[in-house]
Order: structure tokens, then sequence, then C-alpha cells
């Protein structure tokens, strides 16, 4: 017996075909599968074909079974290449992965994001996503103050 396949289509009208076990990994998709509502495209709005193209990708390389014998440091190793996009792609991704409901790409995502701000200050920050200060020179000064251990 084959398995069965999973067809998707992106908002920009690109298709894509999943193994239906991998594509289990998305709760959206699982929960259409267990209502029976598999066997037509599914669409997928909201998400381009670039980036459900990387979706499929992932779900395809984290998949358990026969065919993918990787092991956790593979898969980190993997994961940590995947990774290496630039910064409106990555939201792009959790963006997807959110709307698809797959927790470990929401969690790589997210993780990825935290990793590169860790070292940056709040007005790094700011600047990196494009974020208007909207503290006076006097309110910041309180709130540097107020919760200076955070700044350490």
């Amino acid at each position: 017996m084959s398995a069965k396949i999973i067809k998707l289509k992106s908002s920009d009208g690109e298709s894509f075909e999943i193994k239906e076990e991998a594509a289990r990994q998305s709760q959206t998709i699982f929960h259409l599968i267990d209502d029976d509502c598999t066997d037509k495209e599914i669409p997928v709005p909201n998400v381009t074909g670039k980036i459900l193209s990387m979706v499929v990708e992932y779900l395809n390389k984290h998949h358990v079974g026969d065919a993918n014998p990787s092991t956790d440091e593979d898969l980190k190793k993997w994961d940590a290449e995947f990774m290496q996009i630039d910064q409106s792609t990555i939201f792009d991704l959790i963006m997807a992965a959110n709307h698809l409901n797959i927790k470990s790409l929401t969690d790589l995502t997210c993780q990825t994001v935290a990793d590169m701000i860790k070292e940056e200050t709040p007005k790094q920050i700011r600047q990196r996503f494009n974020i208007e200060n909207d503290f006076t020179p006097e309110e910041e000064k309180a709130v540097l103050k107020n919760y200076q251990k955070a700044f350490e």
C-alpha cells in the first residue's frame, strides 16, 4: 500500500505534494485529514509558494519514518542550516508555522529570532524591527533606573 499524498496550494497558486504522515505534523492539516477533507487540494491562504515549499521541506525532514533515519544531532545541524535565511523570510515562516499550527517549526523560528536579538540593546532591537521608541528620554531613564538589573 502506497502512502497517501496530500496536495497543498499556496496563496500565489503553487501546488505542493506531501506524504500524509509528514503533513500530520501540522495540527491544521491533521484535523483536515481526520475530518476526511483532503481528497482535494488544500488551500493555504496567506502563505506564498516560496514559504510553503520551505514548510514542506521542513515537514519532510522532520517526519519520523523508515525513509528518514535522521538522528537528533543531524536534525539540529539541518535546522541550523535551514534557518540561515533573511529576517523577512524567518517572519514569513513564523506566520506560516502559526497558521498551520506546526509547533516544532514555530519553536525553531521563534528561537532563531530570540538568538538574533539576545545580545542587542533595546535601541538595536528597535532599529532591527523598525519599532518607534514611544518613551520620552525621561521615561526611558526611569525605566532603565527601575529595571537596571534587566539591562546588565
